[in-house]
């Protein structure tokens, strides 16, 4: 298995299984939340969308690209420790970058920089 097909079928292990622990499967999971997947462009989320009680909410979980053979996180809107789930899945640490950290700073943060 290639190096982006292995980044893929982590990030969606990952997001289905989340999504699937949260209860986002069922038919009552307030929000509703889904796996979006775009395999063509590397770009992958999980989002929630839907009705709780009379707040819509609309906004992505998680949101992963892989981008010049790395992994990206651009978002993480949970307290979930998405890189140690990775690293446990042979995602090298400079594989993976924070790309919600400032590119000045990432050299601090001990994993990929671009």
């Amino acid at each position: 298995m290639d190096k982006i097909t292995h980044f893929q079928n982590v990030i969606l292990q990952f997001l289905n299984n989340y999504n699937e622990e949260m209860g986002g499967n069922l038919p009552t999971s307030n929000p509703p939340r889904r796996v979006l997947a775009d395999k063509e462009n590397n770009s992958f989320q999980l989002l929630a969308q839907g009705w709780k009680g009379n707040h819509y909410i609309f906004g992505p979980l998680f949101h992963f690209d892989i981008i010049n053979d790395k992994i990206w996180i651009q978002c993480n809107n949970t307290e979930r420790e998405i890189v140690d789930e990775f690293i446990a899945q042979g995602i090298e640490k400079q594989d993976i970058v924070l790309g919600f950290i400032h590119p000045q700073a990432r050299h601090f943060s001990g994993f990929g920089v671009s």
